[in-house]
């Protein structure tokens, strides 16, 4: 009997963990962002909403819909 609910018990965790990063991964694919990237090899993330990125943001739509036509 205890066995079973140790099975059970880890189950319930396992199936909670897989779901919290399948949620949290399908979250982070849906907001919009433009990467920088420059030559020192640092990395710059603007996201929706924040200073410059929306003028970035509609040139990267215009070039995304200009290669899927």
């Amino acid at each position: 009997m205890r066995a079973r609910r140790a099975v059970a018990g880890l189950a319930v965790t396992v199936g909670s963990a897989v779901t919290a990063v399948l949620l949290r991964r399908r979250a982070t694919r849906r907001r919009e962002r433009a990467e920088l990237y420059f030559g020192d090899g640092s990395l710059v993330t603007l996201t929706a909403g924040s200073p410059g990125a929306e003028r970035l943001l509609t040139h990267a739509r215009e070039l995304l819909r200009a290669s899927r036509a």
